[in-house]
This record gives C-alpha cells, sequence and structure tokens, in this order.
C-alpha cells in the first residue's frame, strides 16, 4: 500500500487534468502531512506533558501555520496520481486482469471530485512484472493533496476469507429467515450483516457493504454491463476493539488505522470493474 511501485523509467507518470471537478476539502501538501504524522507520533509517544498537554506550543504552533495555507488555486492544474496499491497474482487467489499480466496497481487522484461523491478519483493498471525493464526512482509529488487520501506506505500480508452476499441483495425468502435468525436475542451469537457476510478493511474481490445508501447499480459507462466489486480501501482494517474480523495476529488495542486513509465519515470507497473489458473505466462507490 503507499507505494513505491513496480513503474517503468520511460513511462510518463500519470496525472488527473479533470481539474473542473476538484474540490478544494481538507488540502495540504504532502510534506506538511508527513511533518503532521511525524510530530502527532512523537506527542503519542512520549508521556504527558506539564499541565496535560498534548502538543508543545513549538509543535502547535508549526501545525497550525501548515492549516493556514492557502492551497486552493493549486487544484486547477493536473494533479499527479498517488500509490494507492500493487498487487501480485501470486498473492491475490482471486486477481483479475488481462491475459499476461501478474500485477494490479492502483493509484488515484489524491483530492475530492465532485462527480464521485466527493472522494478520489481512481486509476488502475495491469503489468507483466518480469517485463517492467528499469524503475522509475520516484514519482512526481503532488503539489497539493486531501490530508485524507495520502496511504502509510506499508505492505500486505493477504488472507483469504469468504464472504456472503448484502442482505437486501439475497433472496427475499433467505433476507426474512435471516432478519428472523439476527432478531433472535438468545445467547450472543455473531450477526448475519456485521460478523458473517461482509468483512471490512482494504480487500480484493468480495462484496460491497451497502448500509450508507442502500443497494444502486453499478453499471459500466462503456457498455451497460454490471460491473464487478474489485477492490476496497477503507478508513479502518477492522470496525471497533472487538470486531470478529480483527487479525488474530493483532493484540487487542492494535490501532484499526493503518493505512492512514480515511474515506467520508470513515468510510470505504468500492472499485468496480467491468466483466467485459478491462480496457472500460472503473467506477467507484462511497459506503
Amino acid at each position: 500500500m503507499g507505494g513505491p511501485l513496480l513503474w517503468p523509467a520511460d513511462e510518463v507518470w500519470p496525472v488527473c487534468d479533470d481539474a473542473g471537478a476538484h474540490e478544494p476539502y481538507n488540502l495540504t501538501t504532502p510534506a506538511a502531512l508527513y511533518r503532521r504524522r511525524e510530530i502527532l507520533a512523537t506527542a503519542g509517544a512520549r508521556e504527558p506533558l506539564p499541565g496535560g498537554d498534548f502538543l508543545t506550543a513549538k509543535e502547535r504552533a508549526e501545525l497550525d501555520a501548515a492549516d493556514a495555507l492557502d492551497l486552493d488555486d493549486l487544484i486547477d492544474d493536473p494533479i499527479p496520481l498517488v500509490p494507492v496499491a500493487q498487487l501480485y497474482r501470486r498473492d491475490i487467489p482471486d486477481y483479475a486482469g488481462p491475459d499476461g499480466t501478474d500485477l494490479l496497481q492502483v493509484l488515484w487522484c489524491p483530492v475530492d471530485h465532485s462527480d464521485r461523491h466527493y472522494s478520489p478519483r481512481v486509476f488502475l493498471y495491469w503489468r507483466d512484472s518480469s517485463a517492467v525493464g528499469p524503475l522509475l526512482e520516484a514519482p512526481p509529488e503532488p503539489p497539493v493533496i486531501s490530508d485524507m487520501y495520502l496511504p502509510i506506505p506499508c505492505v500486505v500480508h493477504p488472507e483469504q476469507v469468504r464472504e456472503y452476499q448484502y442482505a437486501d441483495l439475497l433472496p427475499d425468502d433467505l433476507r426474512e429467515r435471516l432478519d428472523e435468525w439476527d432478531d433472535d436475542e438468545e445467547g450472543s451469537r455473531p450477526h448475519y450483516q456485521s460478523d458473517l457476510s461482509l468483512a471490512p478493511g482494504w480487500k480484493f474481490g468480495g462484496y460491497a457493504n451497502w448500509s450508507l445508501t442502500d443497494p444502486y447499480p453499478m453499471d459500466c459507462a462503456a457498455c451497460g454491463t454490471t460491473m464487478t466489486l474489485m477492490f476496497t480501501a477503507a478508513s479502518t482494517d477492522w470496525n471497533g476493539m472487538h470486531c470478529s474480523w480483527r487479525p488474530a495476529e493483532e493484540e487487542p488495542t492494535a490501532s484499526p488505522d493503518t493505512v492512514g486513509v480515511q474515506i467520508g465519515r470513515c468510510y470505504s470507497l468500492y472499485t468496480f470493474r467491468c466483466p467485459e473489458s478491462f480496457d472500460h473505466p472503473p467506477a467507484t462507490a462511497m459506503q
């Protein structure tokens, strides 16, 4: 997650030139966000300051100065994309990509887009990793980003789990049986929607959780075919301290926020692909 990417040195780094859709929300610079994360990590690791303050006066002044930056005009220019994820066929049992590829790269424009429900615009790239050749040393850094859309670089350890469809998309008779089962308060058994069907967090494949808006059609803009969920970027890796989806390797007190991304008000961003052609543009839904 978050790069670096296996990107050819002779391939131009992509930009988002959809300036008319860029929205000036929560803007900052990559350097200012890196520094904010450093300050907050330092403050969180030390003993409380005299008087119980979390930050020193110098740290608070530095953060206030970064918050006061006027960056709105920068969204009128093309914005270099930022790396979000790099996934290999060997690691992803449900990998889907064009023939001859073994690598999926997910990038996005790191500012809100008004035509995408105020979330990032996602771009997908597939490659044959053995044919990349010399690598780009460092991608261009965007001059402006939303402070919610710059992932913290980290490795992934994929785990395959079985998911089941969102309850409202199941046949009526099965959904009614599940509702009755969930309403039975005897014991403390898990619930279908939160514990047994839809894994939270970052994932490849599976099903979307439509609990924010209820389900709506995700049809390909190029051919009208019903699209398939491909990739999910989430605000947290699991939900809360006692979530049944928390990896067993994680300590009970571990933070579920390891990637540093926030989608809306702690939602997830679902990226769908067209099953008819990998050349057709992806679509996204924030839920």
